[in-house]
């Protein structure tokens, strides 16, 4: 298997260190930086002449950057790629200049599926959180509704009904094998106006929920978001969260959105802004599909 001539890591990209040692037999030379560029010019400067550059969602890399390293052939996305639309990589830019670009997918799910689970049975239960009916509430019989349903969603569906939770899902086609277990779809606003709990589980960019939607959402609901951004207008979620009934959930203040500051102190708010998803096992499993790419990019 050949290898490449130089590699640059443009930022933290957050490899085990077996898997930084593993990078030694795909390059020649390779060149680590532990910060992020302050600059488009500066991330410039690091690529040079190199031909292998690996990135997270951090820094951007548009075609001004591209444009401007001659010797580059590969980008290795150390993150999540759902779509070109919300890649923090110009990959229409690179695809016809020659560039190839790889990214990961389904490797923190399982820790987002466990985050989902321990907000609900805190709030459920009042353990250090005050109850959200009169008594303690187990999950069996909730009606959670998911927005948004691939992978995370799924894992996620499955481990609720498991605890008895009668689960209905609003995505962009049905899903058999989910409606063969006994998980249906609904509309959107269906789904919003019958949920007891939401969980939007979203690429990266697709705002779903405006105005018309938490209306339908209605109050005394919980809404938690697990997608890598925000899931609704800013707003919008603004004016839910005023209603004390309401209660918002997510794992990071990226998924809060830009209201976060004004939020996140709120006591209908739970927010401990720590990535769910970035567990030990999720690093392994990360840096695993990491140098899966690479290889497949130099067995071209």
């Amino acid at each position: 298997m050949r290898k490449f001539t130089k590699l640059v890591e443009g930022g933290p990209i957050g490899l085990e260190p077996w898997a930084e040692e593993k990078l030694k037999e795909y390059a020649s030379e390779i060149i680590h930086y532990d910060s992020l560029p302050e600059s488009e010019e500066e991330l410039v400067r690091r690529i040079g002449d190199a031909d292998a550059l690996l990135v997270r969602n951090l820094p951007l890399v548009p075609a001004s950057v591209l444009s401007q390293c001659k010797n580059l052939k590969y980008v290795g996305m150390c993150c999540s790629l759902y779509s070109k639309e919300s890649a923090n990589v110009d990959i229409d830019y690179a695809e016809k200049h020659g560039i190839t670009v790889y990214g990961i997918r389904d490797y923190g799910d399982k820790g987002v599926t466990e985050f989902v689970i321990y907000a609900l049975v805190r709030i459920l239960h009042g353990y250090d959180w005050p109850l959200w009916r009169t008594r303690p509430k187990e999950i069996t019989g909730l009606k959670i509704g998911f927005v948004g349903f691939g992978t995370s969603g799924q894992m996620t569906a499955r481990a609720l009904k498991a605890l008895g939770a009668e689960i209905s899902y609003y995505a962009r086609s049905k899903k058999e094998d989910c409606e063969k277990e006994g998980m249906h779809y609904k509309d959107l606003h269906e789904l919003l106006e019958q949920s007891e709990i939401v969980i939007t589980c979203l690429n990266k960019g697709v705002i779903l929920l405006h105005e018309e939607e938490f209306k339908a959402l209605g109050n005394k609901k919980i809404m938690i978001n697990t997608s890598i951004g925000p899931a609704a207008d800013m707003t919008a979620l603004k004016n839910w969260i005023a209603n004390d009934e309401n209660i918002f959930i997510s794992d990071t203040s990226g998924g809060v959105g830009e209201i976060y500051s004004e939020v996140k102190d709120r006591k209908n708010v739970l927010c401990p802004d720590v990535s769910a998803g970035m567990t030990e096992e999720a690093y392994n499993l990360m840096s695993k599909k990491v140098l899966d790419n690479i290889e497949k990019m130099l067995s071209k």
